[in-house]
């Protein structure tokens, strides 16, 4: 029997689990404070989605997770602009304002019945299983699965995207962060007088079984990524050596002395010509297209690169 498969983007789902009106309406809110923070909660949805997939995780757990991330960074919308939008580092001040998303939020979600059952995503998702998360610092005895899963999706797209106020970080890099949170804090031993610390301390942030999974979905991306960018490849070298040919009859026609010798490959190149493309203006657009295909090119070998990297990491 073949395995059913929850699509958080597919059409019927969404009218199916619960976004209704009501939560489209707080995240069209949220989008238009911040486009930045709608797309984050869009990818923490989709990747927190997969995630679960690969989690093996029930199809109504996925669907309960993913509407949870979803919802995670609701509380944003009442965090003021300046501090949120803040191209520079964040003041210890600013800092503590950021931190309160995560209260706001999930007051938002309890006082309305119809985001009630998904507070737990915009509560959980900055907790830590050693206890250095917020706002309650919990531990991994007290954080949910949902919490566990969502913080990894989440420290994943905010470290990968690139924003207004940080510079680009490519893929390895970030799943080289995540896998570095992961692991124990090695600055408390286990002799620690209190045996709760000393616990936690053989607790990393994240939870490594998810992170381990995260490689997976991330190199699931980068192969469709890949063959996108390939097919798009292909369709810029037809059109390279079609105007190689245009090319070829334009220089023949200029080099030609008499006018019908101009008009033999004159119409040879109106051939090879299609809808828009003229012989004044082919030039440029063959310019186009290999610039176009040169940065392809490029894109596709760094993302091979990413994806020896990867193959490489140990969680």
């Amino acid at each position: 029997m073949k395995k059913e498969v929850f699509d958080f983007y597919d059409r019927t789902s969404l009218k199916s689990y619960n976004l209704d009106k009501t939560m489209q309406d707080q995240l069209n809110a949220l989008g238009a404070l911040d486009v930045f923070t709608r797309k984050h909660c869009e990818n923490v949805a989709a990747i927190t989605c997969r995630l679960c997939e690969y989690l093996h995780c029930s199809k109504g757990f996925t669907e309960y997770c993913t509407i949870c991330a979803y919802l995670h960074d609701i509380g944003k919308i009442f965090i003021p602009p300046q501090v949120l939008q803040k191209p520079g580092k964040l003041t210890e001040d600013e800092y503590a304002i950021i931190k309160t998303h995560t209260t706001i939020g999930y007051n938002m979600c309890m006082k309305d019945p119809k985001l009630r059952p998904y507070a737990a995503g915009a509560y959980y998702h900055h907790e830590a299983l050693n206890g250095t998360g917020y706002p309650q610092g919990l531990t991994k005895k007290d954080l949910p699965y949902e919490g566990q899963i969502i913080r990894v999706a989440d420290e994943y797209d905010a470290i990968v995207s690139k924003r207004q106020y940080k510079t680009h970080i490519g893929i390895s890099d970030t799943l080289k962060i995540l896998i570095e949170n992961s692991k124990p804090n090695t600055q408390i031993n286990a002799s620690n007088a209190l045996k709760q610390i000393a616990e936690n301390a053989k607790l990393g942030k994240n939870n490594p079984a998810i992170v381990k999974v995260l490689l997976k979905v991330v190199l699931d991306d980068i192969y469709y990524e890949i063959a996108c960018s390939q097919d798009y490849v292909d369709y810029l070298e037809e059109n390279i050596k079609r105007l190689q040919t245009v090319q070829k009859y334009y220089n023949k026609m200029i080099q030609s002395k008499t006018e019908d010798k101009k008009n033999y490959f004159l119409e040879y190149m109106k051939i090879y010509l299609i809808e828009n493309e003229t012989v004044s203006n082919f030039h440029n657009i063959f310019e186009n297209y290999k610039t176009a295909y040169e940065v392809r090119k490029n894109k596709i070998n760094n993302l091979y690169n990413e994806v020896k990297i990867i193959k490489k990491l140990k969680v």
